[in-house]
């Protein structure tokens, strides 16, 4: 009772006055394990150094691996120290690491990305990710992280998988590619149907559409292209 109780990062309970002792090795180590060393000072004494990690997900490994066979470059963007951030990196295989960074530094690395490597797709979950999630070209929020993180992203994933953006980008691939084909076919029918039913052919033929016929290669055009869309259905995702 009556204690004055800091906790922070070690760098933040220094400027506060709190003398840490020799507890530099202690937090360097923790960090080198890929835990963030969180220090508690009690009345200008530093007292506890805690190693805190977030358990890394059994398929994030194999998420990131199915990512860089797709020829797309991975980085990791943490806020947490730079030991720690490449102390996970190397258990899913990252190779580069960006760390450690504020809110506004993401946002930052997203536009750098952008300008030197073309889109950007960031994959966030907390509030500190949001600025890069608005800031990317793609924003994929996991489902189990903040309302905020899924507010700015223009994905998110239900179920938080890394093999999820795998899935989705192949759906999007084929989305688009399902797009390019029924904008060809309505532009092929509207290049030969229209003229003929102004009257084009007219002066030389003699022919002209039924208006019967017209409406109904009209719905023909919109059942081709209606037929090629459920073709998306067929997509394997896996």
């Amino acid at each position: 009772r009556g204690q004055l109780v800091r906790v922070g990062s070690a760098e933040w309970l220094a400027t506060e006055g709190v003398d840490g002792g020799n507890a530099a090795p202690v937090v360097q180590e923790a960090a080198a394990s890929g835990h963030a060393p969180i220090a508690v000072g009690v009345d200008g004494a530093l007292s506890l150094v805690l190693g805190v990690t977030d358990p890394v997900r059994a398929e994030s490994a194999a998420g990131v691996a199915r990512l860089r066979s797709l020829g797309l470059r991975v980085v990791l963007a943490s806020g947490d120290r730079l030991e720690v951030a490449q102390a996970l990196a190397r258990q899913v295989g990252i190779d580069e690491v960006r760390a450690p960074l504020r809110p506004e530094d993401k946002a930052e690395l997203v536009s750098e990305l952008h300008r030197t490597s073309g889109s950007v797709a960031m994959v966030g979950d907390g509030i500190n990710d949001a600025p890069a999630l608005a800031q990317a070209q793609v924003g994929i929020a996991m489902g189990t992280g903040t309302d905020v993180a899924m507010q700015s992203a223009a994905v998110t994933l239900v179920r938080g998988d890394l093999h999820g953006i795998v899935r989705a980008r192949r759906l999007s691939r084929a989305t688009m590619a399902n797009i390019r084909q029924n904008l060809c076919f309505a532009f092929v029918f509207n290049a030969l149907a229209v003229p003929i039913a102004a009257g084009v052919l007219y002066p030389w033929t003699g022919l002209l559409l039924n208006p019967m016929i017209a409406s109904a290669a009209m719905s023909a055009s919109s059942i081709t292209v209606i037929t090629n869309a459920l073709r998306l259905r067929r997509v394997r995702l896996g």
